[in-house]
């Protein structure tokens, strides 16, 4: 059932974003050398990797870690990165990975490759056995600001509580956050 959901979602959503993304695409083009969409090695479902897809925010270069570890991570963004990042439109190239697959719109974000203390404590919980979302339980509840253990936690009441129900209630407060620009550090 969830697959489903995923898959008409996705198709309704990508029919109805068309138009913002490619102005999007069009924005990153023309403000920024170097391509549209970033493809970033992200562990999924069983702790095994995918590319996962964003519109660039950042410069050609800039170090694949967590945004919090770079020394000064505005240094980094792109003319129009910090307006992509608050406003969450680096995320919606994320649609093919859900149409792919590899994601679902709610589950636990995937970690970087390399943030091996989230992967350790995701896996000693189980959570690395859900597929992960373009948003997720941690996201509604603090995104950025959240500690490493804080979100494992609420990624953890996730799995003991996921049912379509609680999926459509986390995707409605993403929207309700998402507007406000809640929880957004970079």
């Amino acid at each position: 059932m969830k697959r489903l959901f995923d898959l008409l979602l996705a198709v309704l959503a990508g029919c109805v974003l068309l138009v913002p993304v490619l102005l999007v695409a069009a924005l990153v083009r023309f403000t920024s050398k170097g391509p549209v969409l970033y493809w970033s090695d992200r562990v999924g479902r069983n702790n095994t990797i995918f590319k996962m897809p964003k519109f660039r925010s950042m410069q050609i270069g800039t170090p694949a870690v967590a945004t919090h570890l770079l020394s000064n991570p505005d240094a980094y963004l792109t003319p129009i990165g910090s307006f992509l990042r608050k406003s969450s439109l680096d995320e919606l190239p994320q649609l093919w990975s859900i149409l792919k697959g590899d994601m679902s719109f709610v589950g636990p974000r995937p970690a970087l490759f390399n943030q091996h203390d989230l992967i350790e404590l995701r896996t000693q919980q189980d959570v690395q056995k859900l597929l992960p979302g373009l948003t997720g339980w941690a996201q509604v509840n603090g995104r950025d600001e959240l500690p490493i253990p804080d979100k494992v936690k609420l990624d953890v009441e996730y799995l003991q509580r996921q049912s379509l129900w609680f999926d459509i209630r986390i995707l409605w407060l993403t929207f309700v956050k998402v507007l406000r620009r809640d929880g957004v550090s970079h």
